[in-house]
Protein backbone atom coordinates (compact mmCIF):
# COMPACT_ATOMS: atom_id res chain seq x y z
CA UNK A 1 0.00 0.00 0.00
CA UNK A 2 3.25 2.56 0.86
CA UNK A 3 4.55 1.17 -2.23
CA UNK A 4 1.12 2.14 -4.31
CA UNK A 5 1.08 5.65 -2.52
CA UNK A 6 4.54 6.71 -3.13
CA UNK A 7 4.81 5.06 -6.75
CA UNK A 8 7.61 2.74 -6.17
CA UNK A 9 8.03 -1.16 -8.01
CA UNK A 10 7.46 -3.46 -5.38
CA UNK A 11 8.40 -6.83 -5.61
CA UNK A 12 7.75 -9.23 -3.19
CA UNK A 13 8.93 -13.12 -2.89
CA UNK A 14 6.59 -15.58 -1.84
CA UNK A 15 6.93 -19.14 -1.13
CA UNK A 16 4.84 -21.37 -3.15
CA UNK A 17 2.84 -22.74 0.14
CA UNK A 18 1.72 -19.60 0.81
CA UNK A 19 -2.34 -18.79 0.11
CA UNK A 20 -3.73 -18.31 -3.02
CA UNK A 21 -5.18 -14.94 -1.27
CA UNK A 22 -2.32 -13.35 -0.72
CA UNK A 23 -0.63 -13.06 -3.92
CA UNK A 24 -4.34 -11.80 -5.67
CA UNK A 25 -3.71 -9.35 -2.75
CA UNK A 26 -0.45 -8.15 -3.41
CA UNK A 27 -0.88 -8.15 -7.50
CA UNK A 28 -4.05 -6.47 -6.88
CA UNK A 29 -2.41 -3.79 -4.54
CA UNK A 30 0.14 -3.67 -7.68
CA UNK A 31 3.07 -5.16 -6.48
CA UNK A 32 4.83 -7.92 -8.56
CA UNK A 33 4.87 -11.28 -6.69
CA UNK A 34 7.28 -13.80 -7.54
CA UNK A 35 6.55 -17.80 -6.41
CA UNK A 36 9.70 -19.41 -4.84
CA UNK A 37 9.54 -23.58 -5.10
CA UNK A 38 7.78 -25.10 -2.41
CA UNK A 39 11.12 -27.22 -1.69
CA UNK A 40 12.74 -23.82 -0.92
CA UNK A 41 10.94 -23.18 2.09
CA UNK A 42 11.15 -19.97 3.64
CA UNK A 43 14.58 -19.51 3.47
CA UNK A 44 14.56 -19.92 -0.66
CA UNK A 45 12.15 -16.78 -0.92
CA UNK A 46 14.44 -15.03 1.78
CA UNK A 47 17.57 -16.07 -0.49
CA UNK A 48 15.68 -15.00 -4.15
CA UNK A 49 14.80 -11.67 -2.70
CA UNK A 50 18.51 -10.80 -1.38
CA UNK A 51 19.32 -12.29 -5.27
CA UNK A 52 16.72 -9.81 -6.76
CA UNK A 53 17.91 -7.00 -4.82
CA UNK A 54 21.81 -7.67 -5.32
CA UNK A 55 21.33 -7.92 -9.35
CA UNK A 56 18.92 -5.15 -9.72
CA UNK A 57 20.55 -2.37 -7.46
CA UNK A 58 16.84 -2.91 -5.36
CA UNK A 59 16.15 -1.45 -1.58
CA UNK A 60 15.62 -4.80 0.77
CA UNK A 61 13.52 -4.22 3.24
CA UNK A 62 15.16 -7.34 5.57
CA UNK A 63 12.05 -7.57 7.81
CA UNK A 64 13.62 -10.53 9.26
CA UNK A 65 16.85 -9.04 10.01
CA UNK A 66 15.86 -4.87 10.80
CA UNK A 67 15.68 -3.70 14.08
CA UNK A 68 13.01 -0.98 13.06
CA UNK A 69 10.63 -4.16 13.09
CA UNK A 70 10.52 -4.72 16.33
CA UNK A 71 10.74 -1.34 17.27
CA UNK A 72 7.81 -0.27 15.50
CA UNK A 73 6.53 -2.85 18.10
CA UNK A 74 7.51 -1.52 20.89
CA UNK A 75 6.41 1.76 19.93
CA UNK A 76 2.53 1.13 18.64
CA UNK A 77 1.50 -2.53 19.82
CA UNK A 78 3.48 -2.66 23.02
CA UNK A 79 1.99 0.69 24.19
CA UNK A 80 -1.51 0.16 22.77
CA UNK A 81 -1.19 -2.70 25.45
CA UNK A 82 0.09 -0.59 28.44
CA UNK A 83 -2.63 1.54 27.78
CA UNK A 84 -5.49 -0.89 27.72
CA UNK A 85 -3.74 -2.81 30.87
CA UNK A 86 -3.17 0.67 32.77
CA UNK A 87 -4.99 0.15 36.35
CA UNK A 88 -6.13 -3.19 35.34
CA UNK A 89 -4.37 -6.73 35.88
CA UNK A 90 -2.25 -8.28 33.37
CA UNK A 91 -0.62 -11.58 34.30
CA UNK A 92 0.92 -13.79 31.14
CA UNK A 93 0.87 -12.45 26.99
CA UNK A 94 1.35 -15.68 25.07
CA UNK A 95 2.83 -14.56 21.60
CA UNK A 96 3.72 -16.63 18.59
CA UNK A 97 6.85 -15.35 16.43
CA UNK A 98 7.41 -14.74 12.44
CA UNK A 99 9.67 -12.31 12.10
CA UNK A 100 9.63 -11.54 15.72
CA UNK A 101 8.84 -7.98 15.65
CA UNK A 102 5.63 -8.04 17.91
CA UNK A 103 7.56 -10.42 20.51
CA UNK A 104 10.34 -8.61 20.88
CA UNK A 105 8.80 -5.32 20.60
CA UNK A 106 5.80 -5.37 22.69
CA UNK A 107 7.99 -8.00 25.05
CA UNK A 108 10.51 -5.62 25.72
CA UNK A 109 7.57 -2.80 26.88
CA UNK A 110 5.90 -5.09 29.14
CA UNK A 111 9.36 -5.93 30.62
CA UNK A 112 10.06 -2.23 30.91
CA UNK A 113 6.90 -1.33 32.34
CA UNK A 114 5.16 -4.62 33.61
CA UNK A 115 7.79 -6.83 34.71
CA UNK A 116 5.49 -8.86 36.80
CA UNK A 117 4.03 -10.26 33.29
CA UNK A 118 5.18 -13.65 32.75
CA UNK A 119 6.08 -13.69 28.36
CA UNK A 120 5.13 -17.20 27.11
CA UNK A 121 6.86 -18.12 23.71
CA UNK A 122 4.37 -20.43 21.30
CA UNK A 123 5.32 -21.87 18.25
CA UNK A 124 4.27 -24.91 16.22
CA UNK A 125 4.79 -28.82 17.23
CA UNK A 126 6.58 -29.54 14.24
CA UNK A 127 8.61 -26.18 14.33
CA UNK A 128 9.36 -26.13 18.14
CA UNK A 129 12.75 -24.32 16.61
CA UNK A 130 13.82 -22.02 19.54
CA UNK A 131 12.56 -24.55 22.06
CA UNK A 132 15.19 -26.81 20.31
CA UNK A 133 18.11 -25.06 21.91
CA UNK A 134 19.06 -25.12 18.49
CA UNK A 135 20.99 -21.89 16.97
CA UNK A 136 20.19 -21.10 13.33
CA UNK A 137 22.70 -20.49 11.09
CA UNK A 138 23.54 -16.87 9.78
CA UNK A 139 25.45 -15.02 7.37
CA UNK A 140 27.47 -12.32 8.03
CA UNK A 141 24.86 -10.02 7.52
CA UNK A 142 22.45 -11.61 9.90
CA UNK A 143 19.90 -13.62 7.72
CA UNK A 144 19.47 -17.21 7.88
CA UNK A 145 22.24 -19.48 5.82
CA UNK A 146 20.01 -22.65 6.08
CA UNK A 147 17.10 -24.24 7.10
CA UNK A 148 16.69 -25.40 10.86
CA UNK A 149 17.48 -28.83 11.90
CA UNK A 150 14.39 -28.83 13.91
CA UNK A 151 11.38 -27.30 11.01
CA UNK A 152 8.90 -29.40 9.76
CA UNK A 153 6.16 -28.25 7.11
CA UNK A 154 3.17 -26.83 9.81
CA UNK A 155 -0.02 -25.28 8.60
CA UNK A 156 -0.18 -21.91 10.94
CA UNK A 157 1.02 -19.39 8.56
CA UNK A 158 2.49 -16.23 9.26
CA UNK A 159 4.41 -18.17 11.90
CA UNK A 160 7.63 -19.73 12.19
CA UNK A 161 9.46 -20.40 9.12
CA UNK A 162 12.36 -22.62 8.81
CA UNK A 163 14.68 -20.71 10.35
CA UNK A 164 14.66 -18.26 13.61
CA UNK A 165 14.43 -14.82 12.23
CA UNK A 166 17.48 -12.22 13.76
CA UNK A 167 14.50 -10.01 15.27
CA UNK A 168 13.06 -13.05 16.94
CA UNK A 169 16.80 -14.46 18.24
CA UNK A 170 17.71 -11.23 19.08
CA UNK A 171 13.84 -11.14 21.16
CA UNK A 172 14.66 -14.57 22.92
CA UNK A 173 18.61 -12.78 23.91
CA UNK A 174 17.27 -9.67 25.71
CA UNK A 175 13.23 -10.02 26.29
CA UNK A 176 12.93 -13.49 26.99
CA UNK A 177 10.32 -15.84 27.93
CA UNK A 178 9.19 -17.67 31.19
CA UNK A 179 7.66 -20.33 29.61
CA UNK A 180 6.91 -21.92 26.43
CA UNK A 181 4.11 -23.95 24.67
CA UNK A 182 3.76 -26.13 21.20
CA UNK A 183 0.67 -25.60 19.13
CA UNK A 184 -0.41 -29.03 16.89
CA UNK A 185 -1.87 -27.09 13.28
CA UNK A 186 -4.89 -29.27 13.53
CA UNK A 187 -5.79 -27.50 17.23
CA UNK A 188 -4.90 -24.02 15.79
CA UNK A 189 -7.32 -24.67 12.75
CA UNK A 190 -10.24 -26.13 15.40
CA UNK A 191 -9.47 -22.93 17.22
CA UNK A 192 -10.19 -20.40 14.34
CA UNK A 193 -13.68 -22.78 13.60
CA UNK A 194 -14.39 -22.24 17.00
CA UNK A 195 -13.52 -18.41 17.15
CA UNK A 196 -15.95 -17.89 14.05
CA UNK A 197 -19.12 -20.23 14.92
CA UNK A 198 -18.90 -19.14 18.88
CA UNK A 199 -17.54 -15.73 19.00
CA UNK A 200 -18.11 -14.07 15.57
CA UNK A 201 -14.31 -13.52 15.17
CA UNK A 202 -12.83 -14.10 11.58
CA UNK A 203 -9.42 -14.69 12.23
CA UNK A 204 -6.74 -16.97 10.37
CA UNK A 205 -4.74 -20.15 11.42
CA UNK A 206 -1.97 -18.17 13.37
CA UNK A 207 -5.15 -16.36 15.36
CA UNK A 208 -6.18 -20.01 15.97
CA UNK A 209 -3.02 -20.61 17.44
CA UNK A 210 -2.77 -17.65 19.23
CA UNK A 211 -5.99 -18.11 21.19
CA UNK A 212 -5.35 -22.20 21.50
CA UNK A 213 -2.14 -21.22 23.36
CA UNK A 214 -3.69 -18.52 25.73
CA UNK A 215 -6.38 -21.06 26.33
CA UNK A 216 -4.13 -24.18 26.87
CA UNK A 217 -2.10 -21.90 29.17
CA UNK A 218 -5.31 -21.14 31.08
CA UNK A 219 -5.37 -24.85 32.19
CA UNK A 220 -1.87 -24.05 33.39
CA UNK A 221 -1.52 -20.77 35.51
CA UNK A 222 -3.66 -20.44 38.50
CA UNK A 223 -7.42 -19.62 38.48
CA UNK A 224 -8.14 -16.31 37.79
CA UNK A 225 -5.37 -15.45 36.15
CA UNK A 226 -5.58 -12.69 33.40
CA UNK A 227 -4.09 -13.93 29.89
CA UNK A 228 -3.25 -11.66 26.98
CA UNK A 229 -2.85 -12.92 23.12
CA UNK A 230 -2.71 -11.13 19.99
CA UNK A 231 -4.89 -11.70 17.07
CA UNK A 232 -2.95 -10.70 13.98
CA UNK A 233 -4.56 -11.62 10.83
CA UNK A 234 -8.22 -12.10 8.90
CA UNK A 235 -9.51 -15.47 7.79
CA UNK A 236 -9.94 -13.82 4.26
CA UNK A 237 -6.11 -14.66 3.73
CA UNK A 238 -6.86 -18.47 4.12
CA UNK A 239 -9.72 -19.28 1.74
CA UNK A 240 -7.87 -21.44 -0.35
CA UNK A 241 -6.22 -23.23 2.63
CA UNK A 242 -7.08 -26.26 4.99
CA UNK A 243 -8.91 -23.99 7.11
CA UNK A 244 -11.74 -23.96 4.48
CA UNK A 245 -11.37 -27.43 3.21
CA UNK A 246 -14.39 -28.43 5.02
CA UNK A 247 -16.69 -25.69 4.08
CA UNK A 248 -18.76 -26.16 1.40
CA UNK A 249 -19.93 -24.40 -1.65
CA UNK A 250 -23.11 -25.82 -2.31
CA UNK A 251 -25.70 -26.31 0.06
CA UNK A 252 -26.21 -29.18 2.21
CA UNK A 253 -29.04 -31.19 3.52
CA UNK A 254 -30.41 -28.93 6.48
CA UNK A 255 -29.76 -25.97 3.57
CA UNK A 256 -31.74 -28.02 0.95
CA UNK A 257 -34.65 -28.38 3.67
CA UNK A 258 -34.82 -24.64 4.62
CA UNK A 259 -34.57 -23.82 0.58
CA UNK A 260 -37.92 -26.02 0.26
CA UNK A 261 -39.81 -24.97 3.45
CA UNK A 262 -41.43 -21.84 1.10
CA UNK A 263 -42.22 -22.41 -2.58
CA UNK A 264 -40.35 -19.85 -4.86
CA UNK A 265 -36.69 -19.65 -5.97
CA UNK A 266 -35.52 -23.40 -5.47
CA UNK A 267 -32.28 -24.56 -7.21
CA UNK A 268 -32.93 -27.61 -9.10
Amino acid sequence: MLCAQRGYTCVITMAEPFSLERRKLMRFLGAKVIITPKSGKGIGMVKKAQELAEAHGWFLARQFEAPANAQFHYETTGHEILNDFKGHRLDYFVQGYGTGGTYGGAGRALREKRPDVKIVLAEPADAALVGSGIKTERRQDGSAASSHPAFKPHPIQGWTPDFVAKVAEEAVETVGYDDHITIPGAGAIQMAHALAKNEGIFTGISGGASIYAAVEMAKRVPEGSVLLAVIADTGERYLSTPLFSSVAIDMDEEEMVISKSTPSYQLG
